[in-house]
């Protein structure tokens, strides 16, 4: 069994807006993630819900949580339950889809999000495992697939240089200051993609010193 759990306050949950820390804390996290890996607010998102989603995201707040996330709202912030008018009014053409069938990353509380600005095309695939945590199970960036082992902390490092040097050096913090458990190296066709499934959660200035020092990472 995976340690899904990194500390005693991923089970009490967080400090959030209701009603339900796995359908509308842990939504809210997915869509953080997706904002993260966009890297600003998509114009165009369509969100695939499978399992407990598709049958309860309207009752449980899921969508205005999904949509809060994407904006980069946090779990707690009162226009948490305003998110979806407040996205349409920014500009966002923002559906929700209820999928029959099992969810391809194999869990109930499945929410797949799919955006793009016309250019840039980027896919998340999430869960909320309970008590406002998630995994991250598979994601796709303009075509390159990813494939995490799930729970989070994550870090994506693109190298548009592709040199080698950059890959050691990274590796190297990371191993100092946010030792990892896997890493995978990916190919795109512009830059050389690395993912660390870190241990263990990062701390603000940790993360932090990566954003500062590394250009193009994601730290999830």
């Amino acid at each position: 069994m995976r340690n899904n759990y990194k500390s005693v306050f991923d089970i009490i949950g967080p400090i959030m807006i209701g009603p339900s820390s796995s359908h509308t804390a842990g939504a809210v996290q997915i869509g953080r993630v997706a904002n993260k890996l966009f890297e600003t607010i998509p114009p165009k998102v369509t969100v695939h819900y499978y399992g407990s989603f598709a049958q309860t995201h309207r009752g449980h707040g899921t969508d205005y949580a999904i949509a809060a996330g994407i904006m980069g709202f946090s779990a707690d912030d009162s226009r948490v339950p305003l998110a979806p008018t407040i996205a349409r009014k920014r500009g966002m053409d923002l559906r929700f889809v209820e999928e029959v069938g099992e969810s391809p990353i194999h869990h109930p509380n499945t929410a797949i999000l799919k955006m793009t600005d016309g250019t840039k095309k980027i896919t998340v695939a999430g869960c909320s495992i309970g008590g406002g945590a998630i995994e991250i199970r598979a994601i796709s960036l303009n075509g390159v697939d990813i494939l995490p082992a799930g729970p989070l902390p994550i870090v994506i490092f693109r190298d548009y240089s592709k040199k080698m040097a950059n890959a050691l050096a990274i590796n190297a913090d990371l191993e100092e200051k946010a030792p990892f458990t896997r890493r995978q190296v990916l190919r795109a066709e512009n830059c050389d993609i690395y993912v660390y499934d870190i241990q263990n959660k990062m701390q603000p200035d940790t993360i932090a010193y990566f954003e500062n020092k590394y250009p193009n990472i994601v730290c999830l």
